[in-house]
Parts: C-alpha cells; structure tokens; sequence
C-alpha cells in the first residue's frame, strides 16, 4: 500500500512554543511514521511578515530544526529541508501566479486577520497577498496527498486545491488535490489570554528552564471573570486549564474543575500544580535541545541531507509542469 504524502513547514521567525509543540510537532511526530513526510524551514514565507528582520531568519532556522529534533522528528523517517534551497518552489510559484484570479487571495482569512493583529509594520504588500500561491507550490511541489491541519485552518487549504484543481483544468492532470489531515490539537493560550503567538510577543518557549518558565506562567492571564479570589472561575477559557489537559494527570484535572468552579482554590494554587509537571517537561526538552546545538555541524548535515532529497523530487515534478505547460 502506497503511503499518503504529507508537507508542513514553520516560518523561521523566532523561538517555537509550546502552541508550536502541541498544535503542529506532536502530530508530525506521529505522521512520520505512518506517511512519507517533508517538513522544512519556510523561510521566504518568513519574508512576507519579517522582511525587515532578514539579519534573524538563519539563526531562527538553525534553531527551529533543532526544536524539531528535540521534539522527536527522526531525519530517517522524514525529510527536513530549507524552502529557499529548492529553487522549484520559486518557480512554481510564480507559474501558479499566472492563473490565481485576485480576489481569491483577498479574501483569506488569513491575510485579513493578520493586517488587523500586526500594526507595527506595512503589510499592505504583493508577496504578504500572495503568500496562498506560494504555500499551494509548496505543498503541490511535492505531489502531498494529505496537509495536517486543524478545523480552523481548512478554508486555508482550501484555497490550494482550488489552485492545484484549476492547474489541472488549464494543462492536465499533474497534481493530486492535497486533502486536510484533520488533527485535533490541542488549544494553548499564550500569557495574556490571546492565542500564543510569536507575533504577540506572548509565548512559552520550548525548552525555557523550568525557572524561566515559572516566571512568565505565575503572572499569567486567567479568566478575566474571576477577578477575587472567592469568585468560581471556568477552566474552559483559561489558559492555565488549557495548558492542565496537556500536561497534568486526569485527577489533577479534576481537582483543577472542582476547584476553580466553586473557588476552592485560587489561581496561584493552579498555577503552581501546572508547574509541577510543566516545569520537569520544559528541563528535559532543554537537555535536548542544548545536546544537539552542541553539535551544529551535524544538525546542518542532516538539514542539508533533507534538503538534497527533497530538491530531486522538486525536479521532477517541475519536469511534469514544463511538459504539461508545453514551456
């Protein structure tokens, strides 16, 4: 049986989270076994937001493949490669460019929400509008029959088979319209109540020590109706009971319900629980990570392995478009 093939890829844009850890890491961990995954550093994705930071991308990326290792991604199962060092994403994508008819783009979601969240830089810019088509090469560059994605981002993916589909009306069958893996991530919240970000300038690093970790969950947003000590709270919209499902036991979680609904405990007490367990998995994530940045130049071979690989099947694909667009 053939398996499914899958892309994803993070935008080497700072340090990744803990939001980055449960809602896309934990998923690929398990999808390289099950399917021929590609997973690589989106750094001229990094571009449409972070043009006027070019100077941090390759720090960013270095480390960002580090995360990914430590997370548990095996460079035997899946390919890890750096977007920009397969030229055939560039251009595929301004092949695709060709034929995407505007308003699709203009009417992302994506595109909408993020001019209206990020105000300290001009979006208003061809590559930030066209950063659908881009995403759509890279996915169909490589002929991925399954994306990982959570409910909220379909639409998203949408937009590319809806571009892969009208490729296909134009010069023929070349690409497979890539179908939503539909993941059930888990939600986290950064530290002030907002979805964490690196956009926000409110995450939890992976592998911040457990100290530096207490720092930034003790001040933490919590639900903003319990503003005394005696009110009940609701763990369903606190960012410290999102984060209790992912990393405290089931009687823990039931004593954190029981006692914020009825104010037998206050948020320091939960706050402290979490960092019982919290705490112990962000110092085992740091050995990790500091055992492979001590090795860098094999960090970057296994990169650059990924890289090689994933630049054969680029070639052929593009020797399928140039044929089907007669070029």
């Amino acid at each position: 049986m053939t398996k499914p093939i899958v892309v994803s890829g993070m935008r080497p844009t700072g340090r990744l989270h803990l939001g980055h850890l449960h809602g896309a890491l934990a998923n690929w961990v398990r999808l390289q076994d099950e399917a021929t995954c590609f997973f690589f550093s989106a750094d001229w994705h990094a571009l449409t937001t972070s043009y006027h930071q070019t100077e941090s991308i390759k720090q960013a990326e270095r480390e960002m493949f580090v995360d990914f290792l430590a997370a548990g991604i095996d460079p035997q199962k899946a390919t890890l490669f750096v977007q920009s060092q397969v030229k055939e994403h560039a251009e595929l994508f301004l092949l695709l460019g060709m034929i995407t008819p505007l308003g699709w783009l203009e009417r992302s979601p994506t595109y909408k929400e993020m001019r209206e969240n990020i105000t300290d830089r001009d979006l208003a810019l061809y590559g930030f509008l066209g950063y659908p088509v881009l995403m759509t090469a890279d996915i169909i560059l490589y002929k991925a029959t399954r994306v990982p994605v959570g409910a909220d981002q379909v639409t998203h993916l949408e937009l590319a088979r809806e571009i892969a589909r009208r490729f296909n009306f134009h010069y023929g069958q070349v690409f497979p319209e890539p179908a939503p893996l539909l993941t059930s991530a888990p939600k986290i919240l950064g530290t002030d109540g907002r979805k964490m970000s690196k956009s926000y300038g409110n995450a939890i690093h992976l592998g911040e020590s457990a100290e530096e970790t207490a720092k930034k969950i003790m001040p933490m947003a919590t639900d903003p109706a319990r503003k005394r000590r005696t009110d009940p709270g609701e763990p369903d919209v606190c960012g410290i009971g999102f984060l209790h499902k992912v990393y405290s036991t089931p009687e823990t979680i039931a004593w954190m319900y029981a006692g914020c609904r009825s104010a037998g405990i206050g948020c320091v007490d939960c706050k402290k629980r979490l960092l019982e367990t919290l705490g112990p998995a962000q110092d085992a994530l740091r050995e990790r990570r500091e055992a492979l940045l001590a090795r860098p130049q094999e960090v970057e071979e296994l990169v650059q392995l990924g890289t090689r690989k994933a630049r054969a099947a680029a070639a052929r694909t593009m020797e399928e478009v140039r044929a089907a667009m007669k070029l």
